[in-house]
């Protein structure tokens, strides 16, 4: 294929207009022109976070049934359908930068696409849904809130509503803790083994270290990331530990100290092994996550069709009436 004058003229005036939005920080729009390798982190990044959504309706609706009370019930089933509208928002940006929903769900349930490696460990107890609220939702929050600023219009506007859908479902995690954390022994047990349980996969949540993480860089030059790897899961941490002590429980990082002098808390060694075997498909649910997405897609065929073929009349009557 060969490239004319004056495509080339006007990719130069498209890379022009592009990195200008980017050093003024203003959004670049789905007719802008962008580069490809833009538009593929852009692809790459909210297709994961779309499946992660998706997935992560799974250890949660597993527990709707067994809820400790109505109110718990009904709670629990109000945050699942918000995740599957966080998936449908997510996944109708990424249509703007030219993939189909088609091919993203393909991509996840033959498993060529990933999603966040939490939502590949079991929740064994009632507890497990106040650890995944306020330390999983929590760390969401901290890494979702800068990307309401994210370069790419479509995918900043979709965040801030998802950013304040999540604020809820961290205060009802947190809220869960607190009730246990403030019962019976057994209770307060109970509430201790789930955050240690979550603690540390949370902190994994924000990506390997800035110095192991390939993508990082980039996408802070182009606004789509606003902060570090490492910096965000620093800010995270400095929200928890007043929490911890708000929840009468301990935290499992042991070696967790406050630096004085430059006014952080660090963290013990994280288990970056165990993040890459998640990732990788190793962890102790990734199995069945994915089994049940196959098997949840399987059984929906009948709804995508029968939607597919009254969206083709309607616009076959709308083709007669014109």
């Amino acid at each position: 294929m060969v490239t004319t004058t004056a495509e080339l003229a006007e990719d130069e005036d498209g890379r022009a207009r592009f990195d200008a939005l980017i050093a003024a920080d203003q959004r670049i729009e789905p007719r802008d022109w962008m580069p490809d390798k833009y538009r593929r982190t852009l692809v790459r990044q909210i297709s994961q976070h779309a499946h992660s959504e998706i997935i992560g309706m799974q250890p949660e609706a597993n527990w709707i049934t067994r809820a400790p009370s109505l109110k718990r019930k009904a709670i629990l089933m109000a945050k699942v359908q918000d995740e599957a509208g966080h998936g449908l928002y997510l996944y109708a940006a990424a249509q703007t930068l030219g993939i189909s929903r088609e091919e993203m769900t393909a991509q996840l349930i033959e498993g060529r696409a990933r999603y966040s490696s939490i939502f590949n460990y079991h929740t064994p107890t009632w507890a497990d849904m106040g650890a995944i609220g306020w330390l999983v939702d929590g760390a969401a929050i901290c890494n979702q809130v800068p990307l309401c600023r994210a370069s790419y219009g479509p995918y900043g506007r979709a965040m801030v509503r998802i950013c304040k859908e999540e604020s809820f479902h961290q205060r009802q995690g947190f809220e869960i803790l607190y009730e246990l954390s403030h019962g019976t022994p057994e209770q307060k047990q109970m509430a201790q083994d789930a955050v240690d349980r979550w603690y540390w996969p949370s902190l994994m949540m924000f990506g390997p270290s800035d110095d192991a993480s390939p993508n990082s860089a980039q996408s802070m030059a182009w606004n789509i990331k606003r902060f570090s790897n490492d910096e965000l899961r620093q800010r995270f941490v400095g929200m928890c530990v007043p929490q911890f002590e708000a929840l009468g429980l301990e935290c499992p990082d042991k070696d967790l100290r406050y630096d004085e002098e430059t006014g952080t808390w660090i963290t013990g060694e994280i288990d970056w092994d165990e993040f890459a075997a998640v990732l990788d498909g190793r962890g102790p649910a990734n199995a069945a996550r994915l089994r049940h997405r196959r098997e949840a897609h399987d059984d929906g065929a009948w709804v995508r069709e029968a939607a597919a073929e009254y969206a083709r009349k309607q616009h076959d009557s709308e083709r007669v009436a014109v």
